[in-house]
């Protein structure tokens, strides 16, 4: 139901902030707007709501991020009186004060799941945004952080702790680290951070920071429940995995790396000879002749297809590690880099990165 603003609170200097935005209902949402930023808070599939904030102007959609186009249906109920804009959404209740402040509650008993907290009591708030060019800002969220909480997720990382708490997590794609950017609370919440961007989280004991380096807006998506049910909720969010096919839930054998055909092939026909089971063995990186070349070097590698033939006869599917970067000494290179297939910057520059290449220390 559309319920119209409230009247705007009076505020003395002498409060922590003179920010007092205005809320009203649009949609089914929840908004704040203050001092040139706007908050949009909107369910998001049952018991879940996602949280945008942008500064400049109304939220924008169609950018990049991890939720589907569309959220799954879900009942909701908006309430704004005296200052307060609250928004239900099954087992979670947003709360939003007349500062923009929002705080994450159990609607069955009000308890709190979780804050923003202000990074000062004057400037900047829970929200920063830092202009780095071309409508992008350096943006930086942050909450409260919970003596008892336990956090889980975030991906897989070579720190080796289960609960993240206490950490900073780069929040980039590297060899052996990837960021899944999301995390389940022992307070009965989980946070996906929506924003593709380069970044990172602190997990600090006093105060939780989301970081992105540069990103149009600041994008959210969080749900109330156990483990189990967060789950549920977030893959109906982001859209379910198909099944894999049986021979992909087998076992895997892989290593840092086999050398040539003769190796592998030797290896799986072991395997076979004691009768242990082995549904895949991984042919992992130069194995090319070129990195970006992407095709088998004939020196280490004579017969591609005769051994895929004697893998599929033994019953074991290969798996080939394709990498998308291209060396310079890639017959590829010059006709990519011609077309503009290339990442680069918005300074222009291609983006590059040294690693070793066949026979070579350093590209």
């Amino acid at each position: 139901m559309h319920q119209p603003a409230e009247s705007q609170p009076k505020v003395s200097l002498a409060q922590s902030s003179p920010t007092v935005g205005t809320l009203r209902e649009r949609e089914g949402a929840l908004e704040w707007s203050g001092r040139q930023e706007t908050v949009r808070i909107e369910p998001w599939g049952p018991d879940a709501v996602r949280v945008r904030a942008r500064l400049g102007g109304p939220v924008l959609d169609g950018l990049p991020g991890a939720l589907l186009d569309e959220p799954p249906a879900a009942g909701s109920s908006v309430k704004i009186e005296e200052g307060r804009g609250r928004l239900t959404v099954g087992a979670l209740t947003v709360d939003v004060d007349a500062a923009g402040l929002i705080r994450f509650l159990r609607t069955e008993d009000g308890g709190e799941l979780l804050a923003e907290d202000r990074a000062h009591f004057w400037w900047p708030g829970p929200r920063l945004y830092t202009a780095v060019g071309n409508g992008h800002h350096r943006l930086e969220q942050r909450f409260a952080a919970y003596d008892d909480e336990k956090l889980y997720g975030l991906g897989q990382h070579q720190h080796g702790r289960l609960d993240q708490k206490g950490l900073v997590v780069d929040l980039v794609q590297r060899n052996a680290e990837v960021s899944v950017p999301v995390l389940t609370s022992s307070r009965g919440y989980t946070l996906l951070w929506n924003n593709p961007a380069i970044g990172r989280v602190e997990l600090a004991g006093n105060g939780t920071r989301w970081v992105a380096d540069s990103a149009r807006q600041i994008d959210y998506w969080i749900t109330a429940g156990t483990p189990a049910e967060a789950q549920r909720a977030y893959s109906a969010v982001t859209g379910r995995t198909p099944m894999l096919p049986e021979w992909a839930a087998g076992f895997w054998q892989c290593k840092l790396r086999y050398r040539t055909q003769d190796e592998l092939l030797a290896v799986a026909r072991e395997y076979k000879r004691r009768g242990l089971p082995i549904d895949a063995i991984v042919c992992d990186f130069f194995h090319w002749t070129h990195l970006g070349e992407w095709k088998f070097d004939p020196k280490e590698w004579p017969d591609p297809a005769a051994m895929v033939r004697e893998l599929e006869e033994l019953g074991i599917k290969l798996v080939v590690s394709v990498w998308p970067s291209v060396s310079p000494l890639s017959e590829n290179h010059p006709v990519m880099e011609q077309r503009g297939y290339f990442i680069g910057t918005q300074y222009g520059p291609l983006a590059h990165a040294d690693w070793p290449d066949k026979e070579v220390a350093s590209t």
